[in-house]
């Protein structure tokens, strides 16, 4: 034995009731369940008063790059999350085919860190060489797809492009990427037809991996936007994994009537034999970059080019009749949107747009474009949060056997070169999920909470040997106390970590002890099982 976990309640990750019990690791496995007697000489952690659980899985993460500027990844680590999946939403790190063109479509990307990579096989290679304190496993981004092999994104694919990015996605999964993502909502996506994803989706299916979606969510057609993405991984024969499905909420008049709707279709598609599942953020809002409002025609070019586009009278008019997923966040209110995080102006954190607008011209696209010009050489850095959903309307989401939770945020951490980054969910999403659905709303038992978190996601990413705790599994273990795990971070201060999380250990490396963090990391990167 390397060493023991002792005296704690096991909660193994299948949904079985908590049992006391020790486990023992050895050359990164678990070896032992049960009362086991420790030899002399053996470390040992102390476990009383905790859950020794499986490390939690993220299923929905943007870390992509924020991991290879900072790989430490201290808010998922310190809420004993293990593993994470980044390549969500059709945004991410790889394929690469002009960095300039493919930074505004990496969440946490920066001018100054170096994108020396193009394909998946070798970003997963740089970032094995940052050793991750996670493990981490990537899907291919269907944007990035866009953005290396279309001359223009306003238009579907042409049939040559359509064979390269099939090419594009072939050559991924075979260098280890899980599945294939869309952001179908996002601007480089927003033309794409259905024909055309699903024959992309098509190609990761041949491999065994699964796709996921940020489904298309135009206002009205709620219904749609579910539908569409089950017809595709149906004919691509695929299983299909829904991205916060609580988004449809936005789409209709009323939201909880379009999530109940979501959930039967889904139940619907489950009844004749589609592999549906889907996972859920835990924000009652949404967030995103203040760029995804413009047109993608003025992202081309520099920050010269781009400040020039936004000065200009008519495009702001332009603007009106944009179709983005800052105005469906809005649904026509701009007081629902807030600024969150703005580099330059700082001052305007915690304003609405509907607010500025008011103190201005009166015009909110004059607000939106002002405030990307004053930050031009940053403007993918401007954050705005949109408070778009009740929770009585998207509870239900939560209460499916087959959701599955995730940050839907990046990696953050407290100090280093990511100190004053923000992403709401990094610092507090598995933790709110527990203190808010075990020990506030009891909704979920401890055991079927961990299930969520663990053993529903491995099983989703084709992973037996990890998600649980039994002899032969890999040692990623999360020990936290149940009476105190909880979040801290708050809407206008998320940048704080959770509490209650004693002991995580990744491939049996500790990598929190007591509460500390050894600062040591054991992460990997994973292919497909």
């Amino acid at each position: 034995m390397d060493l023991v976990i002792s005296g704690g309640m096991v909660v193994d990750g299948t949904g079985a009731v908590p049992v006391p019990g020790d486990v023992a690791v050895s050359d990164g496995r678990i070896v032992g369940v049960g009362r086991i007697p420790r030899p002399d000489g053996v470390p040992h952690l102390d476990a009383s008063g905790c859950y020794v659980a499986p490390g939690f899985i993220d299923i929905h993460s943007h870390s992509d790059f924020t991991l290879m500027i900072d790989p430490r990844a201290v808010s998922s680590i310190t809420q004993g999350v293990t593993l994470e999946v980044v390549g969500n939403c059709g945004h991410g790190s790889a394929p690469i085919g002009d960095p300039a063109r493919t930074r505004s479509n990496i969440y946490g990307c920066r001018l100054g860190y170096e994108i020396d990579w193009r394909s998946v096989g070798e970003y997963l290679d740089r970032l094995e060489d940052r050793r991750p304190a996670v493990n981490v496993m990537t899907l291919v981004p269907n944007g990035n797809l866009r953005l290396a092999a279309c001359e223009a994104l306003d238009r579907p694919s042409t049939p040559d492009e359509l064979v390269k990015m099939k090419r594009l996605v072939a050559q991924g999964m075979e260098e280890g990427a899980v599945g294939y993502s869309t952001g179908l909502e996002y601007g480089p996506e927003r033309d794409c037809l259905e024909e055309e994803v699903t024959g992309l989706c098509a190609v990761a299916a041949r491999y065994g991996g699964i796709y996921t979606t940020h489904t298309r969510n135009r206002m009205g057609e709620a219904e749609e936007a579910i539908a569409e993405s089950i017809r595709t991984a149906e004919m691509a024969g695929a299983p299909l994994q829904i991205s916060h499905i609580s988004s449809v909420a936005r789409l209709a008049d009323d939201g909880g009537r379009a999530v109940d709707r979501a959930l039967e279709q889904v139940d619907r598609a489950r009844g004749r034999g589609v592999d549906v599942q889907f996972d859920m953020h835990t924000r009652l809002f949404g967030t995103t970059n203040l760029s995804a409002a413009l047109p993608l025609w003025v992202l081309d070019g520099n920050s010269e080019a781009i400040a020039g586009r936004l000065r200009d009278p008519s495009v702001r008019r332009e603007m009106k009749d944009c179709e983005s997923i800052v105005a469906s966040l809005a649904q026509g209110d701009w007081k629902r949107i807030v600024v969150f995080h703005s580099p330059v102006q700082p001052e305007l954190a915690g304003k609405r747009i509907a607010e500025l607008a008011a103190a201005g011209t009166g015009n909110v696209y004059d607000v939106i474009c002002d405030t990307l010009i004053a930050a031009s050489d940053r403007l993918h850095e401007i954050m705005v949060i949109a408070f778009s959903y009740r929770e009585a309307d998207v509870r239900p989401a939560f209460e499916h056997p087959f959701c599955m939770v995730g940050s839907d945020a990046t990696a953050l951490a407290t100090d280093g070169p990511l100190k004053d980054d923000t992403f709401h969910g990094a610092y507090t999403w598995a933790s709110w999920f527990f203190r808010h659905f075990v020990r506030d709303r009891r909704l979920f038992s401890p055991q079927e909470a961990v299930r969520r978190l663990t053993s529903l996601p491995a099983s989703r990413l084709g992973l037996s040997e990890r998600g649980v705790i039994r002899n032969g599994a890999h040692a990623d273990l999360a020990v936290f106390d149940p009476n105190v795990f909880a979040e801290r971070g708050t809407t206008f201060e998320p940048n704080r970590t959770a509490a209650g999380m004693r002991h995580v250990l990744v491939n049996g490396g500790v990598a929190v002890n007591d509460g500390v963090l050894s600062g040591d990391r054991y992460g990997r990167v994973l292919g497909r099982a």
